[in-house]
C-alpha cells in the first residue's frame, strides 16, 4: 500500500517592481533653433535650469543675468531657453531671428531651443514634465508669464520653479548652485 502525502505548498508569488511613478526629463525630445535634436542626457550630472523666453518682454533684459548666471556656473550648470509666443504675443520672430536677437543683445551663449508653447493644448512634452506632478514627481504649477524658471538637479529631478520676477542671479537659484 503506498502512502500518498498530500502536502499543499503555496504558489510561488511573482516579484514585480513597482512601476516608477515619474517620467524621465532625458526621454523628452526637444531641437535647439536650428531644428537639431538636443539630447537632455547629455546634461546628467549638471543642474538644468529652463527659462521660457520672450525678445519683446518686460523681463527681456533677464537674458544678461541668465548669461551672467551660466558664466559662472557653466560647470555645473546648463540653461536652456524655450521660445514662446503665447504671452502676449511677445515672442513674434522666427528661429534665425530669436537667435540673432539674443547673440546681438545679450551675447547668449546657453542653448536655446526652437519656439515651443509652454501651456494649453500644444503644449511641449517637456513643459507638460516641468509642470505636472505626476510626470516630475515632485509639484504641479502652470507657466503664468514669459522668464518662469524651472531648476533640475544633477539627478534630472525637478528642484523648484520661480516666477517671472525672480531675477536669475536670485539667492533662491544661487543656494542650489553653491
Amino acid at each position: 500500500m503506498k502512502i500518498i502525502s498530500k502536502i499543499k505548498t503555496a504558489p510561488k508569488k511573482s516579484i514585480i517592481p513597482l512601476a516608477k511613478s515619474t517620467e524621465s526629463i532625458y526621454d523628452i525630445h526637444i531641437n535647439n533653433l536650428e531644428s537639431k535634436a538636443i539630447d537632455l542626457a547629455d546634461f546628467k550630472g549638471k543642474k538644468i535650469l529652463f527659462v521660457n523666453v520672450a525678445s519683446k518682454c518686460g523681463f527681456t533684459g533677464q537674458y544678461k543675468d541668465l548669461q551672467k548666471l551660466y558664466n559662472t556656473y557653466q560647470d555645473k550648470l546648463m540653461i536652456i531657453g524655450s521660445p514662446c509666443n503665447q504671452f502676449g504675443k511677445q515672442e513674434p520672430g522666427d528661429s534665425s531671428e530669436i537667435q540673432s536677437f539674443c547673440e546681438r543683445n545679450y551675447g547668449v551663449t546657453f542653448l536655446i531651443t526652437e519656439k515651443i508653447d509652454v501651456k494649453g493644448n500644444n503644449q511641449h512634452p517637456l513643459y507638460g514634465w516641468l509642470t505636472s506632478k505626476q510626470k516630475n514627481g515632485k509639484k504641479n504649477s502652470s507657466v503664468k508669464w514669459n522668464f518662469q524658471k524651472y531648476l533640475i538637479d544633477e539627478q534630472g529631478e525637478l528642484i523648484d520653479y520661480y516666477f517671472s520676477t525672480t531675477s536669475p542671479m536670485s539667492s533662491k537659484i544661487i543656494r542650489h548652485l553653491k
